[in-house]
């Protein structure tokens, strides 16, 4: 077993995943981004990184090697990390954080929320390659990923963000929860 602490994070496309993340690596935390697995198969197929492309790997390899495929691949990556705080962003179902828990039994799950109507603006703001282009796409891309189990995922968390209000707020209680997490991991 290796003693790191890793927070597995959960949470719908827009939520704010990104958010909590910065303010975990101000917390000294190494970050490993699960979707970046997805877009360097994707990369590795030749395919371009439409919500459509890496929508349709993510079901593939989880078809081809198991639901917590993604989670197997990233593994590595934590236990090369020369932090020993990780956060684990794009949790995206109970069997890859409870892959996480069998190597890392520190743990701990966390789910950020936003609504569909928030999450949906943040996107189209945001305009990364994978982002969804008009309101059809992103209700395709949410039924894929809570298709995947990535309802389970947050109802199971041990720790919920709302993030509907200004970004300090949404900063500070991810500061908050990720101070409690770290109190348990060294007691």
């Amino acid at each position: 077993m290796v003693n790191k602490l890793v927070v597995g994070l959960a949470g719908m496309a827009g939520s704010g995943k990104s958010l909590v993340v910065s303010v975990a690596k101000e917390n000294g935390y190494s970050v490993v981004v699960m979707g970046d697995e997805v877009r360097e198969e994707a990369k590795r197929r030749n395919m371009e990184p439409t919500p459509e492309n890496l929508g349709r790997i993510m079901l593939e390899l989880r078809q081809k090697e198991g639901e917590a495929v993604i989670a197997k691949r990233c593994i590595p990556k934590i236990e090369r990390a020369e932090e020993r705080k990780i956060i684990v962003d794009g949790i995206r179902s109970l069997a890859e954080a409870e892959q996480f828990k069998q190597r890392f039994p520190s743990f701990t799950l966390m789910a950020v929320h936003a609504s569909p109507e928030t999450r949906f603006k943040r996107l189209f703001k945001r305009k990364r390659s994978d982002d969804p282009k008009d309101w059809e796409i992103f209700k395709e891309r949410d039924h894929r990923e809570l298709g995947v189990g990535l309802g389970n995922a947050i109802a199971m968390a041990e720790h919920i963000i709302i993030n509907e209000e200004d970004i300090d707020t949404t900063k500070a209680k991810a500061r908050e929860i990720l101070k409690r997490i770290e109190e348990k991991w060294t007691k």
